[in-house]
């Protein structure tokens, strides 16, 4: 029990590494889970897989939940109202005032606009989720997703170069720049692909900054990674064994932990490099992966 609990958080800690950074967390844990090996069923494998990124959601919440939070109390209210086109009678009236007095808008709004990203996802993620896990969890895939990934960030950041972004904060994401960031996100169903680095890349060719994207990717990976979570533990179930539980919970701590200090990291990173090296580390990441296939090590 001792090792398995080892394991656990080691795979903790690959999470709230990779979860973030863009170099695709579900590939780094499938590689670790093949060398690890938890000697646990397969379908506990693959659920633990997805709902231990649980841990990384709360990190997000924990760091930004002062800019997300919508709601405040009525002494926190603003002295002038929020709206653009003032109403005092009827419903609009009504509703202003209510807003006026105990809502953030600007909050409102931004969870419409991750609203309109996570859409794609349940359009084409859901009737997929069980194909996706039978046919593209292998160490095949992954290699080729890092790579093909890595060689696009390097591209990408060298087209950009001394190029003054298009969007500098996340209120200027338009609900357009949403759906689009939206799509982009579906691609990172395929394992290797990782979400942020599906996200991020989409961001910043429709014009965002490195920062505005990252940021953006970190609140749509509430809603995205919630859903995936309820999803796996739905189809898994909720009769856990003790061992079960522990390794879920202990994977889901030390995600969030380690969460905390990457995703700060990351932030004070990109204001002063690029994504280059993300992309050279999965390149030769996706290198060594292969090698290890040939090898017959995973």
């Amino acid at each position: 029990m001792f090792i398995t609990l080892l394991k656990t958080i080691i795979l903790g800690i690959v999470e709230g590494i990779t979860e973030w950074l863009p170099i695709s967390s579900t590939g780094h844990l499938i590689i670790f889970q093949k060398i690890l090996n938890l000697g646990m069923s397969k379908s506990f494998v693959s659920m633990f897989d997805v709902v231990i990124q649980l841990g990384a959601i709360m990190a997000v919440v924990v760091i930004y939940f002062r800019k997300l939070w919508p709601f405040h109390t009525s002494k926190n209210a603003p002295s002038k109202t929020q709206f653009s086109n003032p109403q005092t009678e009827g419903a609009a009236g009504s509703f202003q005032k209510f807003a006026d007095r105990y809502i953030y808008m600007d909050r409102i709004v931004l969870w419409l606009k991750i609203i309109v990203s996570v859409i794609p996802a349940i359009i084409i993620g859901f009737p997929l989720n069980d194909w996706m896990d039978e046919h593209l969890y292998n160490p095949q895939v992954v290699s080729a997703m890092l790579i093909i990934y890595g060689i696009l960030f390097i591209l990408i950041e060298n087209r950009n170069k001394n190029k003054d972004p298009r969007v500098s904060k996340i209120s200027r994401i338009s609900f357009k720049d949403a759906l689009f960031i939206g799509i982009f996100q579906c691609l990172a169903m395929v394992p290797g692909t990782s979400r942020s680095g599906a996200t991020i890349i989409g961001g910043i060719l429709i014009g965002l900054s490195r920062t505005t994207a990252a940021e953006y990717t970190f609140y749509l990976a509430i809603p995205t990674m919630l859903g995936a979570s309820v999803l796996k533990l739905a189809k898994f179930g909720l009769a856990f064994t003790a061992l079960e539980a522990a390794v879920l919970l202990l994977g889901s701590v030390v995600s969030f932990v380690v969460s905390i200090f990457v995703i700060k990291f990351l932030m004070n990173y990109i204001r002063r490099h690029d994504f280059k090296v993300f992309g050279w580390y999965r390149i030769v990441l996706g290198v060594i992966v292969i090698l290890l296939g040939i090898a017959g090590a995973i």
